[in-house]
């Protein structure tokens, strides 16, 4: 039989795995890493608690930023650690029943502030023009979330993996 914390060890490193996957497929922008590994990091706030999904994010970053060569080198640990900090307080709002504000928190901050540190650390260019790959990675992501959550909810709650 399985433990608990293996079956949630089990189920942050299969939400990392598809996070990797996920990172292979790259929305075009001039200068950004965007891609769509965060998606299965923002559906396991269904499954996992806030610290194991913010982990399955910062990994998910780590694999984006690695199919992508590194194009921003050691900030990309910044960047990694901001996707830890969005997924688990998207985790935690989405446990507190939060509908909607869950939804505007993770499309402002992953979307829009999570790159404000590059206007100062790079330039304003940097930041602006980075912003509508990001965007549009984002929206993406949050939009197969909304259509995907209802229904791995449902079907978790049927096979009990939700009782962790």
């Amino acid at each position: 039989m399985v433990t608990s914390k293996l079956r949630v060890l089990i189920l942050t490193a299969l939400t990392a795995a598809i996070c990797v996957v996920g990172s292979t497929i790259k929305v075009p922008g001039f200068i950004t890493t965007a891609a769509l590994d965060s998606a299965p990091a923002f559906l396991s706030v269904v499954y996992l608690s806030p610290i194991y999904s913010g982990f399955a994010a910062l990994l998910g970053h780590f694999a984006t930023a690695l199919t992508s060569g590194f194009p921003l080198g050691i900030f990309h640990i910044l960047i990694a650690a901001e996707m830890f900090a969005i997924v688990t307080v998207f985790n935690i709002l989405h446990k507190k029943g939060f509908s909607i504000v869950k939804w505007l928190f993770l499309v402002l901050t992953n979307g829009l502030i999570s790159p404000i540190p590059f206007y100062f650390i790079i330039s304003p260019q940097f930041y602006f023009a980075s912003l509508p790959s990001l965007l549009i990675a984002t929206i993406i992501n949050v939009v197969v979330v909304i259509l995907i959550m209802p229904v791995l909810n449902k079907i978790l709650r049927q096979w009990k993996v939700l009782n962790l």
